[in-house]
């Protein structure tokens, strides 16, 4: 049974749902391009029994129903899973912990993670409940931050480092895992045999400044910045960071790269939880 000392979704899930309608609004679209890197490369189409977790307000999963899959997805917060669910009434959305899938054994195709198994409370749990609900045979597809060196992105999203205090030395920082052999060796240790690493250009754009301080406010790092230091600290900050991606007509645009690893369970199903 999972350790309640080590879950964080109830804590994520109150820091990325402090403003969810910005997020589905300005924000989830900059990492459409992996959404569909991942779709396209794993094959779903129609019947794929297709699970997203850490799921935000469902696009991923909206592109996977398009392509015909069945869709669940989970995430640890209540308002994005509320956007995800109108967005799509039919699929199976779920409040939840990635240490703790309230889902059946051996019932998925496909697993995805985009930007979020890695910041679990306990990783090994989240990857072995991952091979639990994965059929024989399924893949996992973790997508994180690409190298930082020269991305214009990653200048933006370090820039409120300042406004926080310093991270647990245990953790893992938001390029934790950019380089492939680190990203191969995550997963291996889960006990899965990866298969394929790529990297895919996603570049984060919005039609003006409001937009794009909208956006980069609604992430849960921003939430813990906004309680420490003010909205105005967080928002001068971004205003900053972005000025010199401003085009001519206002809008914001700068480049952005992320990490993708395809992987398939290198041992036997775990034995099912016990209840």
């Amino acid at each position: 049974m999972t350790r309640n000392n080590t879950m964080t979704g109830v804590t994520n899930g109150e820091l990325w749902g402090h403003r969810a309608q910005d997020w589905a609004r300005y924000q989830e679209a900059s990492i459409a391009p992996v959404f569909d890197a991942v779709l396209d490369r794993t094959g779903v189409s129609e019947g794929t029994r297709y699970l997203d977790i850490g799921c935000g307000a469902g696009m991923a999963a909206a592109k996977a129903s398009a392509l015909g899959a069945v869709v669940t997805g989970l995430d640890a917060s209540s308002a994005l899973i509320d956007i995800a669910q109108s967005r799509l009434p039919a699929a199976a959305f779920h409040v939840g912990d990635l240490q703790e899938l309230p889902l059946p054994d051996n019932s998925f195709d496909l697993v995805t993670s985009f930007n979020a198994i890695q910041y679990a409370g306990d990783v090994a749990e989240a990857l072995s409940e991952v091979k639990r609900v994965l059929a024989p045979g399924g893949t996992i597809a973790i997508a994180t931050w690409g190298d930082p060196e020269g991305m214009e992105a990653a200048e933006v999203v370090t820039v409120l480092k300042p406004l926080l205090p310093p991270p647990p030395p245990s953790a893992p920082g938001p390029f934790a895992l950019s380089d492939d052999n680190v990203l191969r060796q995550f997963v291996e240790k889960g006990g899965f045999r990866p298969y394929d690493v790529f990297d895919v250009d996603s570049p984060w754009s919005y039609p003006d400044e409001p937009a794009a301080i909208a956006g980069l406010a609604a992430s849960g790092v921003a939430a813990k910045a906004i309680c420490l230091a003010g909205q105005d600290a967080v928002d001068k900050a971004h205003r900053s960071a972005i000025a010199p991606f401003r085009k001519a007509d206002g809008r914001i645009e700068f480049g952005a790269t992320f990490k993708v690893v395809l992987a398939k369970s290198a041992t036997i199903q775990p034995l099912a939880r016990k209840t």
